[in-house]
């Protein structure tokens, strides 16, 4: 209700500015104490045990600054980033738009950060030990790692990879390789399977011994023969989970003036393609590996959907700018109720139950 009321306020903003405020809002906001494993939700994935599936999607957070303080509006983890090795200042403004007759969002930010230095030292100064194989210690905090402009556009971009685990590696509980925005050119092409062999070897051969898993993230807007060769590729190099997905390039059917903007499309039109996508990987995967379902996710109903099939986890983050600060709240409510009408006693036992 409170949400709805100032919505209109923030609407009258630019939206990178009512972003930026909203950041302002969290730093302000007391840091809260570790969030207890709901024992309906908690669920072990790539061995670090999440108190409930409902994550913030890199994004929002992309300088770490607020990224500890999330479980306290219910989030059971939270991924900040992209943050890439050197700070750059991204595409230029303006670069974010609402659809609101879509409930959606078109970004071009083009990985815009502080770089992963500032960061490192600024996640230092509150980063609990990691909590990978532990029960009840927290944030769970994933950091999302990507190549610079310059490095990506000139075929170097697997170096500012390994820099990126290296450096944050001892300061996340997993690490997010993205190769799937739109809005840096030359990065998407890091998917096609020669080059994602030589990224994934150079990245796994980077992480030390006992260092944090690496979650890949892909795009929606993938062919056939795309989706089987990435499936097969994380099993190569034995990736620890999948995200799928993250922002489109495609226009659906939308009724926004601002529909034709450059940039990757997010919010409730990207639903039922994310949901194509993993129902794509779960079929050639199986249980072999964690998938993570992101993408047009705003109720419990959709994240019930997305668990079903075959995400161990759901991470959200347009769907903050139409519901509000404590969606994953009201989410993980609605999980819970979900699952109780049908007689399910753990999110576990849910993952994809669909086949």
């Amino acid at each position: 209700m409170c949400y709805r009321l100032i919505r209109p306020l923030l609407f009258a903003l630019d939206a990178e500015r009512a972003h930026h405020l909203s950041l302002a809002a969290l730093r302000m906001m007391p840091t809260p104490s570790p969030l207890a494993p709901d024992p309906m939700l908690a669920i072990k994935v790539a061995g670090i045990c999440f108190p409930n599936p409902v994550g913030l999607a890199a994004g929002y957070d992309k300088d770490g600054r607020i990224a500890h303080k999330m479980h306290g509006l219910g989030f059971g983890f939270a991924e900040l980033g992209t943050l890439t090795p050197l700070a750059q200042p991204g595409n230029p403004q303006p670069r974010l738009f609402r659809l609101v007759e879509d409930r959606a969002v078109i970004n071009r930010f083009g990985f815009n950060n502080g770089g992963q230095g500032a960061a490192a030292d600024r996640i230092a100064r509150y980063r609990r030990p990691v909590v990978r194989e532990s029960e009840g210690e927290g944030p769970v905090i994933g950091i999302n790692i990507g190549a610079n402009k310059d490095a990506a556009a000139a075929g170097r971009g697997i170096a500012d990879y390994v820099t990126g685990v290296t450096c944050m590696a001892p300061l996340a509980d997993y690490l997010t390789v993205n190769i799937s925005s739109p809005n840096t050119p030359g990065l998407r092409a890091l998917q096609d399977r020669s080059a994602l062999d030589a990224l994934l070897s150079a990245v796994m051969a980077a992480r030390a011994p006992g260092g944090p898993p690496i979650f890949l993230k892909v795009a929606p807007d993938l062919e056939p023969a795309d989706v089987e060769d990435i499936a097969a590729a994380c099993i190569d190099h034995r990736v620890d989970a999948l995200i799928v997905s993250n922002t489109t390039i495609t226009r659906p059917a939308l009724r926004s003036a601002r529909a034709g903007e450059a940039g990757g499309l997010s919010g409730a039109p990207l639903t039922d393609l994310s949901l194509a996508r993993l129902r794509d990987f779960r079929r050639l995967l199986g249980d072999r590996l964690p998938l993570i379902g992101v993408g047009g996710i705003a109720t419990g109903t959709q994240a019930y959907a997305r668990i079903r099939a075959g995400a161990s986890l759901v991470q959200l983050y347009s769907a903050l700018v139409y519901e509000g600060p404590y969606l994953a709240r009201r989410i993980n409510r609605e999980l819970k109720a979900l699952m109780a009408r049908d007689g399910v006693a753990t999110v576990a036992d849910l993952v994809g139950i669909d086949g």
